[in-house]
């Protein structure tokens, strides 16, 4: 029983909630900061198309990377098991579309602070948490994770 907590608590799932725990405070932080300092980085709203397009593609790339890993065929492991949706493409798509959505509304509201929370926080889950998770995907599914990792570099 005690083997089974840990392994709970130190599971894949509960290193992504710790990572997306992060993404947001990282945003409430760049938001309250946007509100103290007021710092702009454009001075008229040309930006703010790019940045509803970085929502909708972050929006898109997160419910897409969620279906997909849902799917996933746990009872025939092979390197072609990952490699489905944005998987293809990406180890972390999930981390990538958080970025995207924080990145678009800072753009759109012309926040610094947000837009530099967005890439603060990818940074940090990407070589804090999700290298803790791809350890534990190694020791779960072994080689053909290891191969999936060679060939989707990011």
């Amino acid at each position: 029983m005690e083997n089974s907590n840990k392994n709970h608590i130190h599971g894949i799932h509960h290193v992504l909630a710790h990572s997306y725990t992060m993404h947001l405070f990282l945003f409430l932080v760049g938001v309250v900061l946007d509100l103290i300092f007021n710092f702009k980085l454009f001075y008229n709203p040309s930006m703010a198309p790019l940045g509803i397009f970085f929502l909708i593609f972050g929006t898109f790339l997160i419910i897409w990377a969620q279906k997909t890993s849902r799917k996933l065929d746990k009872n025939n492991i092979s390197v072609e098991t990952f490699r489905h949706g944005p998987y293809r493409y990406t180890r972390t798509p999930t981390n990538f579309g958080l970025c995207f959505l924080v990145l678009g509304f800072g753009l759109i509201i012309n926040a610094f602070f947000v837009i530099l929370s967005a890439f603060v926080s990818f940074l940090i889950s990407k070589f804090v948490f999700l290298n803790k998770q791809e350890k534990m995907l190694a020791v779960k599914y072994g080689a053909p994770y290891l191969e999936y990792k060679k060939m989707v570099k990011f």
